[in-house]
């Protein structure tokens, strides 16, 4: 009993060290969460919003931007709805569908009274493109609409390399939605994938018969270098490789950015609806 006595005070030592070790993990375990979330929810750098174009990976010519802004500017005066166009240099590491609707809210796209905005952000570098859409015309631009726009219209330009063209496709649908032509817009989605289907038929067709032809010209190549000529006994020779021409493009040069100054948003709020592609 009285080595018991004895041993019982050497106990609490271990236990207020364990105590303190475990103390001081879950403070480090509450700094590292603090710092995780902070950094989850920081606001990214957005670029100045200049006009309905703010064209900062430099995707469209001058003449491509005047057209676009004319457009955006009729709907605008038609329907009251405000549409703008921004190309990014980088995402800054964010998810484009966080970057967006808080360059929405940064630029206050649409009146205020009514949340009557629409963004079409295009990441080239990232290769990621983005309808997102005000609060207000979540009931009309749909995120199924938003996607088909840009699954149909948008993305089959952009994977050509002609990021003008998606981006002009782009807006006509959006436009047409919001003036209430939807139908025009699910048609002309339906015709091309019906043209894309018939597309893959005739390449395949294509390939088949070609590679037939080649096969063939292989063949009679072959016999011809292997069979004796009757003068001399010399063989024939095919004269060399067989060069298919082909036409090879790539991406080309951006033009400087700008959108023209005189326009902003009128405060309008985004909560996040909308859709986004990748190619």
């Amino acid at each position: 009993m009285p080595a018991d006595r004895r041993a019982l005070p050497l106990s609490w030592a271990p236990r207020h060290s364990s105590v303190a070790n475990k103390s001081a993990a879950l403070l480090a375990a509450l700094l590292w969460l603090g710092t995780l979330f902070g950094a989850a929810y920081a606001v990214p750098t957005f670029p100045a919003l200049t006009g309905r174009i703010v064209d900062e990976a430099g995707l469209l010519s001058p003449q491509d931007r005047a057209d676009i802004t004319a457009q955006l500017a009729e709907l605008e005066q038609k329907s009251t709805d405000q549409v703008a166009v921004v190309t990014l240099n980088s995402l800054q590491g964010y998810a484009i569908e966080d970057y967006g609707y808080q360059l929405g809210r940064a630029w206050g796209i649409g009146q205020k009274d009514k949340n009557n905005g629409i963004l079409l952000i295009v990441a080239p570098n990232e290769r990621k493109v983005r309808i997102e859409v005000g609060r207000g015309l979540e009931p009309v631009m749909t995120d199924a609409m938003s996607s088909l726009i840009i699954q149909n219209a948008i993305l089959p330009e952009f994977r050509r390399g002609d990021f003008a063209a998606g981006i002009r496709a782009g807006v006509r649908d959006i436009k047409d939605v919001l003036l209430g032509d939807a139908e025009e817009v699910k048609e002309r989605a339906r015709i091309s994938r019906h043209g894309e289907d018939l597309d893959m038929w005739q390449v395949i067709l294509i390939m088949f018969w070609l590679g037939i032809a080649l096969f063939v010209l292989f063949a009679v190549v072959q016999s011809i270098s292997t069979a004796p000529q009757a003068v001399g006994g010399r063989r024939r020779r095919s004269s060399g490789p067989i060069v298919i021409p082909g036409n090879y493009g790539g991406w080309g040069g951006g033009w400087s950015s700008g959108g023209g100054g005189g326009w902003s948003g009128g405060g309008g709020d985004f909560g996040g609806g909308g859709s986004s592609g990748s190619w």
